[in-house]
């Protein structure tokens, strides 16, 4: 029986809903006959409740600290400034790597801050030489941008410029900036790609490559457009690749890409262990929605990222929950980028703490303090389900994430 603050929504034998493991026949997506398959899965895999069993971890002690890393001096103080105490894992790890020159593969959960363990060195490098070009290759349009807010921050007075490529923005305006002199391009493949077919972008002179978030990128399809890009950059470079998982399909890219690649894994598990993960079983007769109401009615529901299966249903459920008087609002592939930044941002300043998204906010989304992740839709694949939770209980802090099973 799940209670919030006292109140309980019904007891064992008629409960609204439950939590707790058992196989569960949850809905498959591809239709056959006009219906829908149900194969079993085991919800027990969105179950980990014990995220304090027994004695807690030791912390993290870096071995260096941000002051220690032979970067600029300005680099150094715009680090301050932004916040940064002391580096993480991954940070602590790859970023005197980053610096010697070598190439890299990055394995690591998602909100590790491997974002910093790239961007840092490679500011330092265009520092040291302005003509110096990189291209950084992410799946979606938000982590586009999010990189590239982040890269403001890390060169701020240092004359540093980048431009973001991604489809739903103009496709004009992103030639034009290609005019000028870049030291950053950060984008998606399909962009990318389609502005080196028009000749705006030549990748001849860039001698940095990023790979971020390839197991994605795989995923998407983006493997063609991947290797066409690294093929028309010159074959003496440096090359960075991050990926959370690590696949045959993985190895085999790495194997093209890199040269002798310092190998870097802070992975710590499947999920992040400060994320609470249980179900939310909706019993038969009882409506889901009115169920969701309930809980995000709740005061530890500060700010939730809720996650639908399809555009229109995740747009109905933002608009249904505003209705209801709850501050809420959608990102999806039919709003423009415009839309998608005006609701990021919203989301990001709490005009709107709830963001009703479908996968394309689980890779790249990177907002403070998010309470909780739930599922009101149970994610395509179990990758999918850790790259949506891992929105909640970023660096030392603790998330819930919850999964709607009917």
């Amino acid at each position: 029986m799940y209670q919030h603050k006292g109140r309980s929504f019904g007891s064992h034998s008629s409960s609204r809903f439950t939590r707790g493991p058992r196989r569960f026949p949850a809905k498959n997506f591809s239709r056959a006959g006009g219906r829908f398959a149900t194969p079993r899965i085991d919800v027990s895999r969105y179950i980990n409740k014990n995220i304090t069993p027994g004695k807690a971890p030791e912390p993290f002690v870096a071995q260096n600290s941000f002051s220690d890393f032979a970067i600029s001096e300005k680099l150094k103080a715009n680090i301050v400034a932004k916040g940064y105490p002391s580096p993480t894992p991954i940070q602590d790890k790859a970023i005197p790597v980053v610096l010697q020159g070598a190439d890299v593969l990055g394995i690591a959960n998602t909100g590790t801050g491997k974002t910093a363990a790239f961007l840092i060195p490679l500011v330092d490098k265009v520092v040291r030489d302005p003509k110096e070009l990189a291209l950084i290759v992410v799946p979606t349009r938000e982590l586009a941008l999010q990189i590239d807010d982040e890269l403001r921050g890390f060169a701020r007075g240092l004359g540093i410029h980048s431009v973001v490529c991604v489809g739903g923005a103009s496709l004009t305006q992103q030639m034009r900036n290609l005019r000028y002199h870049n030291n950053f391009i950060i984008g998606t493949p399909g962009r990318l790609k389609d502005l080196i077919d028009r000749r705006a972008l030549n990748l001849a002179h860039f001698k940095t490559a990023v790979l971020d978030e390839a197991d994605r990128m795989l995923d998407m399809g983006f493997v063609r457009d991947m290797r066409a890009m690294m093929a028309q950059m010159p074959k003496e470079k440096q090359t960075l690749f991050f990926s959370a998982t690590i696949s045959s399909d993985i190895e085999a890219l790495v194997a093209d890409f890199l040269r002798a690649p310092v190998r870097i894994s802070v992975t710590t598990g499947t999920t992040a262990k400060n994320i609470e993960q249980d179900i939310v079983r909706v019993a038969p007769g009882h409506n889901k929605l009115d169920i969701l109401h309930d809980m995000l009615k709740a005061p530890e529901y500060e700010r939730v990222l809720i996650f639908g299966r399809t555009k229109h249903g995740v747009e109905r459920l933002a608009q249904t929950l505003a209705g209801r008087g709850l501050r809420s609002i959608s990102i999806h592939g039919n709003k423009s980028q415009p839309q998608r930044q005006r609701a990021l941002d919203d989301f990001k300043n709490n005009r709107a703490t709830i963001l009703v998204a479908t996968d394309v906010a689980a890779r790249g989304l990177d907002v403070n303090n998010i309470t909780h992740v739930i599922n009101y839709d149970i994610p395509a694949t179990h990758e999918d389900y850790i790259h949506r939770i891992g929105r909640t209980g970023r660096g030392n802090k603790k998330g819930k994430a919850l999964t709607f099973v009917e």
